[in-house]
């Protein structure tokens, strides 16, 4: 069942798929209706998942999913992955693929490998100060508190001097 991301309970489980591009608006409208059809359609042992979502930065898809009513199973969570694949496939985009960081710079969001990233901070071209994307975050309130975070307070950190 579809709802609004932000009437989800804070403790909802939350999935944060980066794109390694920029969407266009004629994508996201497209990848908004495909969302809103898979999810009035997502259950789990054929009870309803009350779940939303967001598109934000027109790079990042946030799905979230109130737990409390039902829980993701097995299933349902490889549904989903299916999901995100045949988007990936449809707009030639990469969706999955954790091994990669977007942050800041000014008003864009930049993506590079991980490899880079670490390269990036070697060469002092970020810093603590840089605003990361925490897309490890779990729930619906870390999301709020602790996705769009500063390198210093996020999992980066590690690569920083």
């Amino acid at each position: 069942m579809l709802v609004d991301f932000n009437s989800l309970p804070e403790e909802s489980r939350v999935w944060i798929y980066q794109a390694n591009r920029s969407f266009t608006e004629e994508e996201i409208k497209e990848i908004a209706s495909k969302l809103d059809t898979f999810i009035e359609n997502w259950t789990a042992h054929g009870s309803d998942l009350h779940s939303g979502y967001q598109i934000k930065y027109k790079r990042f898809i946030v799905l979230g999913l109130n737990q409390s009513l039902n829980a993701a199973t097995g299933c349902s969570i490889d549904a989903s992955v299916r999901f995100i694949q045949e988007l990936e496939k449809d707009y030639s985009v990469d969706l999955m693929d954790k091994m990669n960081v977007s942050y800041k710079q000014g008003e864009f969001i930049a993506y590079k490998s991980l490899s880079d990233f670490k390269q990036m901070a070697k060469d002092n071209a970020v810093s603590k100060k840089t605003i990361v994307f925490n897309n490890l975050v779990a729930n619906k309130a870390e999301y709020l508190e602790n996705w769009e975070v500063p390198a210093s307070e996020s999992w980066h950190s590690r690569f920083l001097k």
